[in-house]
């Protein structure tokens, strides 16, 4: 089962079997056998109440990867998406995950409607990218509640608008909007930031007028947040970590799980 969650493919197994000392190599349907115990883990722990705790900060994303699918186990790229939470004692925790092979809306408001039932509750932020399945879903299933767009994939999308010669210029003068600390400051920045691109990258301006309030919303959040909770980064930590991390989530308290985030 270790093998099994660290990414080790069967036939690796198989040799490594062998090579101490066993007659034969192990095979697929043993595989899935010994890793049923697994199964069971994972789906007590994706299925768990939520109701334990308030989670004031929520993060949404998802990331490709390629797996095995049908009887004849084709290769395709398929979307895990992952939900995780800060609660309010500051601890991160993993909400909920789900593999598919579409993010749309449909999708994206089954799934927020789960972590609901569950028992999700106390939500006052939910980070993302601007997917527009998933805003369109997070606007219908946490009304009340205020979303903040990513700001490193905002500047990504900012820069497709900017000749790449002025891309480095353009991405100098965003970064120093996430450095000045007060809120005044920072939306007079972004200000400027807007007038600058208005008279040398005019094509982009529509990009930044459009996304301000939702790029700058974690303003209205304690300072000392901020770095937190204006992108997806902690989520995407998450999602680049070694196969198998998730899974040692299962046998962990809310407190043993991510690290902790100032109060």
């Amino acid at each position: 089962m270790e093998a099994y969650t660290g990414g080790i493919s069967t036939r690796k197994v198989d040799a490594l079997v062998e090579a101490l000392g066993g007659d034969r190599g192990i095979s697929k349907s043993e595989v899935s056998r010994i890793c049923q115990g697994l199964d069971e883990q994972v789906k007590a722990f994706l299925g768990r109440p939520l109701d334990h705790a308030h989670f004031p900060y929520v993060y949404l994303d998802a990331t490709y990867l390629h797996g095995r699918l049908g009887r004849n186990l084709q290769v395709v790229s398929r979307a895990v998406v992952v939900a995780i939470g800060i609660n309010a004692l500051g601890y991160r925790e993993v909400l909920g995950i789900a593999v598919v092979d579409s993010e749309a809306e449909a999708f994206w408001r089954q799934f927020l409607s789960s972590l609901k039932e569950r028992g999700l509750t106390g939500t006052r932020l939910v980070i993302s990218d601007a997917h527009l399945g998933l805003t369109a879903a997070i606007k219908r299933m946490f009304q009340g509640c205020s979303w903040q767009r990513c700001r490193v994939h905002f500047l990504r999308n900012l820069l497709s608008h900017v000749p790449k010669a002025g891309q480095d210029m353009v991405a100098a003068a965003m970064k120093a909007v996430f450095v000045i600390q007060a809120p005044d400051q920072v939306r007079a920045h972004w200000q400027r930031v807007t007038a600058m691109l208005r008279k040398q990258f005019p094509a982009a301006v529509p990009v930044m007028e459009a996304a301000r309030d939702d790029v700058l919303a974690f303003l209205h959040f304690p300072q000392e947040h901020w770095r937190k909770i204006w992108s997806t980064n902690p989520l995407e930590r998450l999602n680049v970590a070694p196969r198998g991390a998730l899974s040692g989530a299962a046998h962990q308290t809310p407190h043993q799980r991510g690290r902790h985030l100032p109060q």
